[in-house]
């Protein structure tokens, strides 16, 4: 049964990712840009480090972190979603990077051998995790010691707007298959940093407020509750849009600056893979 629900939720969350791909590119790469600096920032990359990209989407984090390890350093972007790693292939393409390359496969189970990356990257990817405490475990197996993990998880829906509204419009949408993944997953990372030092990787979190905008409110609708409300009867779909003005615009429509407490988790691979 335990095995049975895993599958139907990995099915779920890949054909989510596969049908927003195209607005990822579009809308969101461009929107999140902040976090992904703050990544990479606090990873501290140097030339010829090898970089494992966790959950790369549409390779944001990847073609940054290329740049930085250099032509003798190695990134390696790992999804679970075919459509995203078809439009990271093709963002590193365009850019001429020849030291990226991308695989399918999930956290829990990271098509990669022990203790070969100096940093494991995760920008805004752990949230949608279905166990995490066995991504907690092949993150430190992965990891070489002394090897870093950067992770940036949005705050609780009272801090972070994003969230706020994807809960609010989410509340309409029928429950996904597991319980526990989605934008405000890792609000409190307590059990997460807990399950990370457990497996040999303590971290600790910074936060810094990000933001984005959009012009409207339809603009912010159609973005970031699209795949959300996709299937939703018409009339429920106009009951979730009025509680998302509600709760999110209660001026008016017209433009909003999202603001987005963001955690950063940062831990440091102790002794030997567990």
């Amino acid at each position: 049964m335990e095995e049975e629900r895993d599958r139907e939720a990995l099915v779920w969350q890949t054909g989510v990712w596969d049908r927003i791909s195209d607005v990822y590119v579009r809308e969101i790469d461009r929107r999140f840009g902040p976090v992904v600096d703050g990544v990479v920032a606090r990873a501290a990359l140097r030339s010829d480090q090898r970089v494992l990209d966790l959950g790369t989407g549409t390779g944001a984090v990847a073609e940054r972190a290329a740049a930085l390890v250099g032509p003798s350093g190695r990134v390696l972007g790992v999804d679970i979603s075919p459509e995203m790693l078809a439009r990271a292939r093709r963002r590193v393409t365009t850019r001429g990077l020849t030291n990226v390359a991308f695989r399918e496969g999930r956290a829990e189970a990271l098509p990669v051998e022990d203790a070969a990356y100096d940093a494991v990257l995760a920008s805004l990817s752990l949230m949608y995790v279905i166990d995490r405490a066995a991504a907690a475990r092949e993150i430190a197996r992965v990891l070489r010691p002394g090897g870093r993990l950067v992770a940036a998880v949005w705050a609780g829906p009272e801090g972070c707007d994003i969230v706020r509204f994807q809960q609010t419009a989410g509340r309409f949408a029928p429950p996904p298959p597991v319980p526990g993944v989605g934008p405000g997953a890792l609000a409190d990372p307590t059990a997460f940093l807990e399950q990370l030092a457990a497996a040999g990787l303590p971290a600790r979190v910074e936060t810094e407020t990000l933001g984005f905008d959009f012009e409207d409110f339809t603009s912010a609708w159609d973005v970031l509750a699209g795949v959300t409300a996709a299937r939703l009867a018409p009339e429920r779909r106009q009951e979730a849009k009025r509680a998302v003005l509600a709760a999110m615009y209660p001026q008016g429509d017209g433009p909003r600056r999202f603001r987005n407490l963001t955690q950063f988790i940062i831990g440091e691979r102790t002794g030997a893979p567990a």
